[in-house]
């Protein structure tokens, strides 16, 4: 695969040029002395070349931790808004995400799902790791919701392999509006990487990237052991709003054995005793 020349990725600096102090000086000293993550798979990841690192989506420390753990720079989307930030606070943060190479994407759909899809894409090709939750938000209960088919196409286009990977614990570490982390310890699990080759050139095909996007689903909860729900976790959150805000009791959510009708994985919820690497 040919490298993409360097600084050929819209909106993301040539030189990310916070990402690694910030990683080796602040993340990893701090996250590891606090939290002290287990890990398993870590050999599942590339030493080199491009890769798709699709994972579950538990918490905000979701994007702390993965890179924490990973030995290579990885880059991840974020919402547009966060890049164009107001006020002191604001600019804080957009220079934060311009200075550790994040992509911004605008989740109005349509063109600028596509937008993203082809930055995603450009970083691949330049030979690095891209960060994807194929739900497309966290979860709102701890179970494992349908994917969101973009890690398909960002696959299928790049010609890379996507490699599963769990979080264990995080949303207990930083439950959703909750500021302060309460001090845990948490997992990552990271599988083989799954080779979708065989299905080149056929990312329009509405079929094959649903089928890809199940099968990414599938291995995320053989790893995570996770209930799996068959709606978008986006969806589900909605309806539960609505619910709130009505007092009309929510319709209960389907569970299903596993992504694409396959069976649910057995066993329990991996923990620090199954890590190593």
């Amino acid at each position: 695969m040919a490298r993409a020349p360097a600084g050929s990725v819209p909106g993301v600096p040539r030189f990310p040029v916070l990402y690694w102090p910030i990683k080796l000086l602040v993340a990893e000293p701090l996250v590891t002395a606090v939290f002290r993550p287990w890990v398993r798979g870590l050999e599942n990841v590339p030493s080199e070349g491009p890769a798709v690192l699709a994972s579950n989506h538990l918490s905000a420390a979701d994007t702390v931790l993965l890179p924490t753990v990973v030995r290579r720079r990885v880059t991840f989307i974020a919402k547009a808004d966060l890049f164009r930030g107001e006020g002191l606070r604001g600019r804080l943060t957009a220079g934060l995400m311009h200075g550790i190479g994040q992509l911004p994407v605008d989740r109005s759909g349509g063109r600028a799902s596509s937008a993203a899809i082809d930055s995603a894409v450009a970083v691949l090709r330049g030979g690095d790791l891209f960060g994807i939750y194929p739900e497309g938000t966290r979860s709102p209960d701890g179970r494992l919701y349908r994917g969101r088919t973009g890690v398909a196409r960002i696959a299928l286009r790049s010609g890379a392999p996507v490699v599963p990977v769990a979080m264990v614990g995080t949303e207990d570490l930083l439950p959703s509006g909750r500021l302060l982390p309460k001090v845990r310890r948490v997992g990552v699990v990271i599988g083989e990487p799954l080779d979708f080759s065989r299905y080149a050139g056929r990312e329009d095909d509405q079929l094959v990237v649903r089928s890809v996007t199940d099968e990414v689903m599938a291995a995320i909860q053989a790893l995570s052991r996770q209930e799996y729900v068959d709606v978008y976790a986006e969806r589900s959150r909605l309806r539960s709003e609505l619910s709130r805000g009505t007092g009309v009791p929510e319709p209960p959510s389907t569970a299903a054995g596993g992504p694409g009708g396959r069976a649910a994985p057995t066993g329990d919820t991996p923990g620090p005793d199954d890590a190593h690497g």
